[in-house]
């Protein structure tokens, strides 16, 4: 016993204690530099999924990811949050100065940024419905435009005769338009102080607040393998195999 005193240095009281203490504030900052490293590494918004898999076990992949918003938040470069992912974007008021004449500036017609909006605000939404707020017939490739761009997708089918499939936007619709969440899109107030709606609007005007990317309505089932496959867009895997 007194070999291993002779050994082991034996610590006054409260210098374990203090020794602990001094761990975590390192751990929390290795952390944080992993995970800014993960994100800044990547072309694409990095999920917190992902994250957490690769920071040390039992951290709070939340609290760190809140921390690094906080120090970029007055930096020319802003860590944002869309949806359950971050990315590092050039912030806001600083965008003029990295546009480049290069860029390709997507332009969509008139009919597209309408069925954008309803299907925005309106998910999930059938094509039929959304040709009942419009007034008019809807293209199929109006809503085929919107979907190689990104911003929509397919997301369930409708539980009503005839199955019909269920729009709704995307990850990269949030990422585009600085939204963290699809429930941040401006309401009525913020669209008549931006000008995009006149004074005088319908008192039977209604701008719903629509649900989250993963949220399923009453009446819609998720869109399967199966589906797809129904609707033409994917070869039925027995196909494949041939």
């Amino acid at each position: 016993m007194a070999e291993a005193q002779k050994i082991l240095p034996v610590l006054p009281d409260g210098e374990d204690d203090a020794e602990e203490a001094s761990v975590a504030p390192r751990l929390e900052r290795e952390a944080e530099r992993i995970a800014e490293a993960l994100v800044f590494a990547s072309a694409q918004p990095v999920s917190e999924t992902y994250i957490a898999g690769r920071l040390p076990r039992g951290t709070d992949v939340g609290s760190v990811m809140a921390r690094l918003k906080s120090r970029y938040a007055g930096s020319g470069v802003n860590l944002v949050q869309v949806a359950d992912h971050w990315a590092f974007r050039t912030a806001a008021d600083l965008s003029f100065v990295v546009q480049t004449e290069e860029q390709e500036v997507r332009k969509l017609s008139r009919a597209a940024l309408e069925v954008l909006a309803i299907i925005a605000y309106h998910q999930p939404v059938t094509r039929a419905e959304i040709e009942d707020i419009r007034g008019v017939q809807t293209s199929k490739g109006t809503l085929d435009v919107l979907m190689e761009a990104g911003w929509v997708r397919f997301r369930g089918r409708r539980r009503s005769p005839g199955r019909p499939v269920t729009f709704g936007t995307t990850r990269d619709f949030l990422d585009h338009f600085g939204l963290e969440e699809i429930r941040d899109l401006p309401g009525i107030e913020e669209l008549k102080g931006a000008g995009f709606l006149s004074g005088r609007v319908p008192s039977s005007l209604n701008i719903p607040v629509p649900v989250g990317e993963d949220e399923f309505s009453d009446n819609e089932d998720p869109i399967t393998q199966m589906d797809l496959e129904e609707l033409g867009l994917l070869t039925p895997k027995a196909e494949e195999d041939d």
